[in-house]
């Protein structure tokens, strides 16, 4: 603890990464932490934070790479609301062969990314219900349904989301209810 009680700079880094898989943005360091920018740059110059993307930073003491890509789609957006969603919510449930080449995220209201790796990221603005969310390796995510609903709509080959409705029925990903409802929809899309 540094003076007056307040964590050391590089505490208050480590546990907000540890909860992002060992990633942090540099807004969140100035504008939720209150870090002074000098220190959070200073951290920087001295290799203890690994620049990942532009303005997103890894904690190296913290385990997580194998989901960097995940995390930092999310984290690019700038909104905490931002959850992983269609095609990429879809490869990551298994209950599809699809293998997406770009990172698909939902944010609840539309913002302008200005960024120049907007080709690797889909974002989607849509306002999601608590029921459509779930975790996955500490990173928010929709439900197998909400995907499936998302991907009808976002058109994605029919073949990969009869796949998707057929493993998730049989995994129990999709309930027996939502099967019935996403199958129709499906074949009035066809």
């Amino acid at each position: 603890m540094s003076q007056g009680g307040r964590p050391l700079t590089r505490d208050a880094l480590l546990e907000l990464a540890e909860g992002q898989n060992g990633l942090v943005t540099r807004h969140q360091a100035i504008a939720e932490l209150d870090v002074d920018p000098t220190a959070f740059d200073a951290l920087v110059a001295r290799g203890r934070l690994e620049r990942v993307a532009r303005g997103i930073y890894r904690y190296p003491r913290v385990a997580g790479v194998e989901y960097e890509g995940y995390q930092v789609a999310l984290l690019r957006t700038g909104d905490p609301e931002a959850v992983l969603s269609h095609e990429t919510a879809l490869a990551i449930h298994e209950i599809s062969d699809i293998n997406p080449s770009r990172y698909h995220v939902t944010i609840p209201r539309g913002h302008r990314i200005r960024r120049s790796d907007n080709d690797r990221y889909v974002i989607h603005v849509q306002r999601l219900e608590a029921h459509q969310l779930t975790w996955w390796q500490q990173m928010p995510i929709v439900t197998p349904t909400t995907a499936v609903e998302q991907c009808l709509t976002y058109g994605t080959p029919t073949y990969l989301l009869r796949q998707a409705l057929d493993r998730g029925s049989r995994t129990g990903a999709i309930p027996r209810d939502a099967l019935t409802h996403l199958t129709d929809a499906l074949e009035r899309r066809v």
